[in-house]
């Protein structure tokens, strides 16, 4: 009886069952504290990260009440929680984070080809500076930003944003940027001081100004407005660069691509030059034309009169050419009884073939009235609906979709002015050069005018209006 008692191991199985349980617990909290501990750090790096935002929302909007002139200065307390909070606004850091407006004028001449083809990179405008066709002026912004690992939240450019640790940056509050289609308003915040706190503790940010704002644009000396350029282009170097562009292309007239390699956004308006009845010039801009619109051109009439006592328009051999990248358009005028034309457009990137077209018969041109006593006049109404043109070139067409023009094929000037302006002008303003070649000039510019009315781009900016706004920013 004593020795059954001895071997007995009934009571193992109560102590194996508690380890069990010990052993199940201990490996569940195990895996509870592997798997759980990176998410409640991340959603504590998360709050961490909407906290700052907050923060910096609250700091934009006070310091638009310094920059405003509303108050000497300002605070906002920020919670570092583990961070850094920076004052990035010194000569190492404007580097990477500013501003440069460039201004430029159509020409004809190398440099204006060579900078147009490279306008989409940063500084493509530092070898033309010294050229009269070209302004440009630049500000530096700086910024504030705080930083927790790779998540960066930032104010620049009286914008809030945020960058994540892919690169990609958004927007948390818009910059101090106002294009309403016709009018740029840009003032620019530049950021003065170089400061760093971090640690698991509070930080007071004071920005203040003298509200004294630098006028950058105009100054009623060269930067005048209405604007007299015909492209401005809006540099904007940053790492939050991509959130830049996004933001440009969410305004209705605005449209910015990026420079990657150099971390800028650049935004690019176009200027619509005037337009209405004027002084016939030998060199004339036209805008860029609302490509939406099947039927931008409204008028485009050349009223042509020769010099009283002299041979009338009787040696008039006109050619008015225009030309954008790859593509030229040309109106050949010549007088004979009456005044011909022959259109000609060519695009050497769409294999260089000629698309040509001359008057169908003999109503198919431009009358000449007056004498050679008082003076000849004719009227170029190049979106004449009743003058015919016929296709001439032995090619098929090529800009005329699905239209299977061939030669012989007829259409009216009016289709023709309408079909290639829009084409010439895709690009942007284009400018118009009348030439006279191998023939003395019959034409009295002083009394002969051109008309000229169209739709354009939509967005075209016509006035701009830039500062700069010092702020000094300390940390406590």
């Amino acid at each position: 009886m004593v020795k059954k008692f001895i071997i007995s191991e009934k009571a193992v199985s109560a102590v194996v069952g508690v380890m069990i349980i010990l052993a199940l617990t201990i490996t569940s909290t195990s895996v509870i504290l592997l798997y759980s501990t990176p998410t409640m750090r991340n959603m504590e790096d998360m709050a961490n990260a909407q906290r700052a935002e907050q923060a910096f929302t609250v700091f934009d909007s006070r310091v638009s009440k310094v920059a405003l002139g509303e108050s000497p200065s300002q605070t906002t307390s920020f919670s570092i929680m583990d961070g850094s909070v920076n004052v990035n606004g010194d000569t190492s850091a404007y580097q990477n984070s500013q501003m440069i407006v460039v201004c430029t004028q159509l020409s004809e001449e190398t440099w204006y080809t060579t900078f147009n083809n490279n306008r989409f990179k940063w500084n493509s405008w530092e070898p033309h500076v010294a050229q009269p066709n070209m302004t440009v002026f630049n500000s530096s912004m700086g910024s504030i930003t705080y930083t927790q690992g790779d998540r960066i939240i930032g104010y620049e450019g009286g914008g809030v944003w945020s960058k994540y640790p892919t690169g990609k940056a958004v927007m948390i509050s818009p910059p101090e940027f106002h294009y309403n289609g016709e009018t740029l308003t840009l003032p620019i915040m530049k950021i003065e001081g170089n400061e760093v706190f971090s640690g698991r503790t509070d930080v007071a940010v004071t920005v203040s100004s003298d509200n004294m704002p630098v006028v950058l644009y105009p100054d009623n000396v060269s930067r005048v407005n209405p604007l007299n350029s015909d492209k401005v282009l809006i540099y904007i170097k940053s790492e939050f660069y991509t959130a830049w562009a996004d933001y440009a292309n969410s305004l209705t007239y605005a449209s910015a691509t990026t420079d990657d390699a150099n971390q800028t956004a650049i935004v690019e308006l176009e200027v619509l030059p005037e337009m209405g009845k004027d002084q016939l010039k030998q060199a004339f801009k036209i805008g860029s034309l609302n490509q939406t619109n099947t039927a931008p051109m409204y008028d485009f009439t050349l009223n042509l009169k020769s010099p009283e006592k002299s041979n009338g328009l009787h040696s008039l051999n006109y050619e008015i050419i225009a030309s954008s990248g790859t593509k030229s358009l040309k109106y050949s005028l010549q007088r004979k009884s009456e005044i011909s034309l022959v259109i000609e457009y060519i695009d050497t990137a769409l294999g260089g073939g000629i698309e040509e077209w001359e008057g169908v018969g003999s109503d198919d041109v431009f009358s000449v009235s007056g004498s050679n006593k008082e003076g000849e006049y004719a009227d170029i109404d190049l979106l004449d609906t009743t003058f015919n043109l016929k296709y001439t070139s032995s090619k098929p067409d090529f800009t005329w979709k699905d239209t299977n023009i061939t030669t012989g094929d007829t259409t009216s000037l009016y289709n023709l002015t309408q079909h290639y302006m829009k084409l010439i002008t895709e690009d942007g303003s284009v400018m118009f050069n009348i030439q006279s070649p191998g023939n003395s000039d019959p034409v009295d510019y002083s009394e002969s005018t051109l008309t000229l009315l169209y739709d354009g781009m939509p967005g075209s900016i016509t006035y701009l209006h830039v500062s700069r706004n010092d702020l000094a920013i300390t940390l406590s």
